[in-house]
């Protein structure tokens, strides 16, 4: 493992532990040039995920676009990484338990608002009215009458 400070490729584990479920494995380092420390994650190399979007194009799953969606509608609420982290770990976890390589942007866009709803209901609101493309305040009104009727 290259260290991230000086760029030795030698380094000793100081520390493992498993996180996610037991899904990946975290490990301290120390670099055996320089002396600081640095985290990394180990986890189980699994089948890509294509990703077959509304235009009909095809694109690798990358949970860090899903993270940044994801931050884009909590952003200033009460919402950890963590929180956000985990929803997207289960919607992998979904993913990945589906015998399809291929999911559609809609499914994904289904999973991450049922997990927005459980965690925020405002930052629901905000991905669904982007993801639903909400037209005007009659479609943004049905949305917000089939939440509060639940």
């Amino acid at each position: 493992m290259k260290c991230p400070f000086c760029g030795y490729e030698e380094s000793k584990v100081i520390d493992s532990r498993p996180t996610d479920e037991g899904e990946r494995i975290r490990r301290r380092r120390e670099c055996l040039k320089c002396a600081k420390r640095f985290t990394t994650y180990e986890m189980i190399e699994s089948l890509p995920i294509i990703v077959i979007k509304k235009d009909g194009s095809r694109e690798s799953f990358d949970r860090q676009k899903l993270l940044t969606g994801m931050l884009r509608a909590c952003e200033k609420r009460p919402v950890s990484i963590e929180m956000l982290d985990h929803a997207i770990s289960d919607i992998e976890t979904v993913i990945q338990n589906s015998l399809d390589r291929e999911v559609s942007s809609d499914k994904i866009g289904e999973l991450v608002m049922d997990k927005l709803k459980d965690i925020d209901e405002v930052a629901y609101v905000r991905f669904a009215s982007v993801y639903r493309q909400f037209k005007d305040i009659n479609t943004f009104m049905n949305e917000l009458n089939k939440l509060l009727s639940k």
